[in-house]
Formats: C-alpha cells, sequence, structure tokens
C-alpha cells in the first residue's frame, strides 16, 4: 500500500471525517545523473557556508527570513504552532459548483480515503452526495509548513484533492502576454473552413491514447550510443502560418484529417504525415529501429505493418 502523505481530519458542518492523502499521480521523467566529462564520476551537491567556505551538517541548518538588516530564525515547532488547526484538519468552508472552477486554479491532484474502516459509511455519505449535487467542497489546510486552498470532489467513487492557486496567483495574461488580439475582422469563409477543421478532428477524450514519445526517444537515445550508432534527428518546427495562405492551409488540413479519420491510414495518407508523426505511430506499434530511420523508411515500414495486421485478421 502507499504511504500517507497526509493525516487529518476532513470536517464539514458539525461532521468530522478523520482521512488519509495520498498521491494520485507519478511522474515518469528520466533523470540524469551529473558526471564529471570524460570520466564516469558523480558530481555531488553540497551544502556550503558561503561565509567560511565549509560544509554545514544537516542538522545545523535552519530556515530564516530576510528581515532586512538580519535573519529572523524560525523553528520547525514554531511553524506548527501557528498553523491554522495545528495542521491536522481539512474544513470545508462551502460547496461549488464544478463548472464555476475556473482550470487555470486547479494545480496537483491527491486522492483522500478514510483512515479506517470504521469511517466508510460517513466517507460514503459525502462522496455519494457531492456526486449528485455536481459541487466541490472548497477547504484550506496546512501540509508541509505550506497553506493550500482545495477543492474536494468525488470522482468514480472515490473522493478526490486537488490543490488550487490562490486568486493572487494567478497573472493576467494581457499584462504577461505581447501581441494579443484585438478587434480583428474574420473573414466568414475563414472562420467557417476553421469550425469545419474543429470538426474533422473532434475526438472522443480517451488519455490511454496519448503516451510520452520523448521519453521513448530519450531512451532510444541512449540506446543508440550505448551501441555506438547515431540517431535521426527529428525534424525542425513547422513554419508560421502567413496571413495570404491561411485558407490554402485551412483546406488542406480539413482534407489530411478527413483523410485520416477513424485511424484509418493506408500509404497514400501516410505520406501527407510529418516525420513526428510517422514516428509517433512506429512507437505504437513498436516497430524495431525506428530512432534511426528516415523519413521514407518509417513509411515503408509502417506500411509493412499495416500489410502484416491486415493479413493476421484475414487468416
Amino acid at each position: 500500500m502507499a504511504r500517507a502523505v497526509w493525516n487529518g481530519a476532513l470536517t464539514f458542518g458539525l461532521v468530522s471525517l478523520p482521512v488519509q492523502l495520498f498521491a494520485a499521480t507519478d511522474s515518469h521523467t528520466i533523470r540524469f545523473r551529473q558526471l564529471q566529462r570524460g570520466t564516469s564520476d558523480r558530481v555531488r551537491n553540497k551544502r556550503v557556508n558561503e561565509r567560511t567556505g565549509d560544509e554545514v551538517p544537516l542538522d545545523e541548518i535552519v530556515k530564516g527570513v530576510d528581515a532586512g538588516d538580519e535573519y529572523v530564525i524560525v523553528e520547525p515547532e514554531e511553524l506548527e504552532d501557528i498553523a491554522p488547526g495545528r495542521s491536522r484538519e481539512l474544513e470545508i468552508t462551502g460547496f461549488v459548483d464544478l463548472e464555476d472552477v475556473e482550470p487555470v486554479f486547479f494545480d496537483k491532484t491527491y486522492y483522500l480515503g478514510p483512515k479506517s474502516e470504521q469511517y466508510e459509511k460517513v466517507y460514503a455519505l459525502l462522496e455519494k452526495a457531492l456526486e449528485r449535487s455536481g459541487k466541490a467542497g472548497i477547504a484550506t489546510f496546512v501540509m508541509r509548513n505550506r497553506e493550500y486552498l482545495v477543492a474536494v470532489k468525488a470522482e468514480a467513487g472515490i473522493l478526490t484533492l486537488h490543490t488550487l492557486h490562490w486568486a493572487d496567483e494567478i497573472r493576467d495574461p494581457h499584462t504577461e502576454i505581447d501581441h494579443l488580439p484585438g478587434r480583428i475582422k474574420l473573414a466568414d469563409r475563414e472562420l467557417k473552413m476553421a469550425e469545419q477543421l474543429i470538426d474533422s478532428l473532434s475526438m472522443e477524450w480517451d488519455p490511454q491514447e496519448f503516451h510520452d514519445t520523448f521519453q521513448e526517444k530519450v531512451q532510444d537515445l541512449v540506446e543508440a550510443k550505448k551501441k555506438g550508432e547515431t540517431v535521426e534527428k527529428s525534424e525542425q518546427p513547422a513554419r508560421a502560418t502567413n496571413v495570404v495562405d491561411l485558407m490554402d492551409a485551412l483546406r488542406a488540413s480539413v482534407d489530411r484529417a478527413k483523410s485520416t479519420k477513424g485511424g484509418k491510414r493506408g500509404s497514400a495518407s501516410l505520406d501527407s504525415l510529418t516525420k513526428a508523426e510517422l514516428y509517433d505511430l512506429a512507437a505504437d506499434a513498436d516497430i524495431p529501429g525506428r530512432s534511426s530511420m528516415n523519413r521514407e523508411e518509417l513509411v515503408a515500414a509502417l506500411s509493412r505493418a499495416g500489410a502484416r495486421s491486415h493479413a493476421a485478421q484475414a487468416s
């Protein structure tokens, strides 16, 4: 079983439910080690006193806040003393419609579970009530010396907790982004063609269809370098579409989307794909040696894989 990252009581009204908080996601990022070039020697970071240059043991390190002319030292127990609810209460202050919480506010997801079997009924009651109402409970709590704003909601028969950004953490796009479009007049035919393209590329949301292709390419690179082989470089990013070619680009995009709709990709439609798209298909088909193939070789390998698949289905 996974280890809980937080234990406490979820409260709503006069009801108190002891719960445990569990991480809901993992990261499969490839972790690189720091080495000295030309050797296999690891490079490690040290905690060093910047005045003396001496290494400082971990148990001698404390937290301090820069107060201008001096540092104010804050001990862990002092943070615990001022934490609301002493870091052990998750108090729901109210319930809101889920659709009212804008996506930009959502940060990280956790699973909530009852602390023990005797609290399962209260847990199930809150989960079912949230599911029927379509609402989320808004709460605050303290974890690891930091206060969080969170939304508690029902998902697939369990309670989930989503940490939210505070309102003053959300940046104003109009001050962050240059060249945002103002009142631009759009041609009806361009707008209709763009809507047609969106309709042609519409699909059912299935997260299982997506995977980390960059991680796969890094692994292929590592394997190739171990064997002394080279890896084909990726294609350059697509050039920006200018206003003059916009209608032609939209029309060609609609035609290509229609030709690949439903996942039916013959050799003709393969020819219209970019090398990056071909590589993704080759990864899905588990074609060996794909990382060293050029565009034409990828098309040929995918065509052969498709022919074998059709032959196997026919038999």
